[in-house]
């Protein structure tokens, strides 16, 4: 009996790791297609489409890419000053509200929290052309302002934040520090940020691949090509009627894509730590 009992767990053991290993080949599968296309010709990506080996012709997709009259090393680094400011933007300003929402006990508290939620029901496109409108006459277009200082206002993220710190956050530290002395911006920049690490790394992961695939918006507002982002110099890329060098588009792909992924790795300790942190409070 016991030993059919084993057999059992060690073939569900077996599935399970054969399933993971699966789900494993079909994420990865699509990067690493992209991966390898970006090392390959036209010619060769329309002959055959799926390759698992690189070719040869990554510095001359390289040299395509930059020859759209774009510099892609430019875009790289416009799209990474947007979208690190905008993600810091976002994610500081919202956990201090969410900061102010739980902490402190005023008479809109509860107003204050439904009007933030009335809010992300709007479509942002609604608002599209009123605030290009806007910017168009106070003379901010070509500009990244426009494309970072909104983020503050980010009615999702003070929500996810207020009701991770409605748990994690103690009020009598908060009382503790205000006895000993402390600031309300020291409390919160020493003590409340600290706590909501894992909160924050999550957040900064949805917000940094949102504000780096952003596409609509920049393509409105930026008109410069020195001022172009990379998911714009991408969109570029199938302009030509005559010929599309997919090669080169990969390479662009990869290139948006990198940054994700280095985003990801940096934060996902943070967000495995709250998940153990979370699991064992429970």
């Amino acid at each position: 009996m016991k030993s059919s009992t084993t057999a059992t767990k060690a073939a569900f053991k077996s599935f399970v790791y054969t399933v993971c290993i699966m789900l494993t080949f079909l994420s990865i599968f699509p990067f690493w297609t992209m991966i390898v296309n970006a090392t390959r010709s036209t010619y060769e990506i329309q002959q055959h489409a799926v390759s698992i080996l690189p070719s040869k012709f990554l510095s001359s997709n390289w040299n395509i890419l930059n020859g759209k009259s774009f510099n892609a090393t430019s875009g790289f680094i416009n799209s990474l000053i947007i979208s690190v400011c905008a993600t810091i933007c976002a994610v500081y300003f919202s956990t201090l509200t969410a900061y102010s929402v739980v902490v402190y006990d005023w008479k809109l508290r509860r107003a204050f929290f439904t009007f933030i939620m009335a809010v992300m029901m709007v479509p942002s496109q609604i608002v599209t052309i009123g605030f290009y409108q806007m910017i168009y006459k106070i003379g901010m277009t070509n500009n990244f302002i426009p494309l970072i200082l909104p983020a503050i206002a980010a009615p999702s993220t003070v929500f996810f934040m207020r009701q991770y710190m409605i748990p994690s956050l103690s009020l009598e530290i908060i009382e503790s520090a205000r006895i000993d002395g402390a600031r309300e911006f020291y409390t919160f920049n020493m003590i409340a940020l600290p706590i909501m690490k894992p909160a924050i790394a999550t957040q900064a992961i949805f917000i940094f691949v949102s504000k780096w695939n952003e596409l609509f918006m920049p393509l409105v507002l930026l008109t410069k090509q020195k001022f172009y982002t990379m998911p714009i110099m991408v969109s570029l890329l199938r302009g030509d009627i005559y010929r599309t060098e997919y090669g080169s588009i990969y390479l662009g792909l990869m290139l948006t894509v990198l940054p994700l992924f280095v985003v990801y790795f940096l934060l996902s300790k943070y967000i495995i730590a709250g998940v153990a942190l979370g699991s064992v409070k429970g």
